[in-house]
């Protein structure tokens, strides 16, 4: 049950930890599987890319579904479990790594599986939240989760870079798995009364629910405009995210820990934003709740930008030169 009494709560406090440290690892990660493509497995732009388009592939795939799945389950136990499954992936890479055995197409394997996981989790994150607390500090609850993740954007990849430098880029992706575990422990912590779960579902209605969703996104909820932009917004992304690390290791000859110092300088707009969304939410106001499925489906629809844009962007920079693409 929420508690009314105050804010922050404890289930707050807890959940909001365990997202915290969770995003600090999932920062290190991204920089530390692209390096371990261009310089331990000496892969390209187009290899680049294809990585980021398999950790996004689940979005795709099965986000919307899992967003209408998951309002049938309590969240807890699903973030718990899947927390514990990311941690379990991520320790096969060093293991790979360790016994000679890691290749191009078994990291891909790995980071569909790690993405599947994530998005699951990112579904129940954000539908456990209103559960925890009461409707009016629910948008302080949302500034509080943006600061943390704002300053592990920042810290994160410094962090991350600094740790590739000296333990090297299998390596490094350990101290993730660690995050996932700590937050898994964090999370098993929270008392929080959820409905049973519903385990009725038929094809029919599934889709018909994920149709709900989508029609919602684009027709009931007024985000039409933002969603058209987001889309825009992650293609430019992805095709940053593919051609930063060979260009900054390959032609500009930087180390790990610069490549960090430069997403951490990237960081500082997003812990600035952060600073001021609570000012911001406060006076122009929220719309109602959203539940998983429509959380979900907004998060699947972005993504899908970066499965196409990522391959592309990596191709483009090896045929046409890095400066083209950028």
């Amino acid at each position: 049950m929420v508690d009314d009494a105050a804010h922050p709560s404890r289930p707050f406090l807890l959940y909001w930890r365990a997202n915290a440290v969770s995003a600090f690892g999932t920062y290190i990660t991204l920089l530390a599987l692209q390096t371990l493509v261009v310089l331990t497995l000496h892969g390209s732009a187009v290899e680049v890319g294809w990585l980021n388009a398999a950790r996004w592939l689940p979005y795709l795939v099965v986000g919307v579904v899992v967003g209408a799945l998951v309002d049938r389950h309590p969240r807890r136990p699903v973030m718990v479990a899947t927390d514990l499954l990311q941690a379990g992936l991520l320790v096969t890479i060093p293991l790979l790594w360790w016994f000679h055995r890691l290749s191009f197409p078994g990291l891909l394997v790995v980071v569909m599986a790690y993405g599947t996981a994530s998005v699951i989790n990112g579904a129940a994150a954000m539908s456990l939240l209103p559960r925890l607390v009461p409707r009016r500090d629910l948008q302080r609850a949302h500034a509080r989760g943006d600061g943390a993740d704002a300053v592990a954007s920042t810290a994160g990849p410094a962090l991350g870079g600094l740790l590739v430098s000296l333990l090297g880029a299998p390596v490094a992706v350990l101290v993730d798995a660690a995050t996932y575990v700590v937050s898994a422990v964090t999370l098993s912590r929270i008392v929080v009364t959820e409905p049973r779960p519903t385990t009725a579902v038929t094809v029919k209605g599934l889709v018909l629910e994920i149709r709900d969703g989508v029609r919602w996104v684009y027709r009931g909820s007024g985000l039409t405009t933002l969603a058209v932009a987001t889309h825009v917004w992650f293609a430019g992304n992805a095709i940053i995210g593919v051609v930063l690390a060979p260009y900054a290791l390959d032609a500009l000859r930087l180390t790990p820990f610069q490549i960090g110092l430069i997403g951490a300088l990237a960081g500082i707009g997003a812990l600035t934003g952060a600073a001021v969304t609570t000012w911001v939410g406060l006076r122009l106001g929220t719309g109602h709740d959203l539940q998983a499925r429509t959380n979900t489906t907004l998060r699947s629809l972005y993504r899908a930008v970066m499965v196409v844009a990522a391959p592309l962007a990596g191709l483009l920079a090896d045929t046409w030169g890095m400066r083209a693409p950028v």
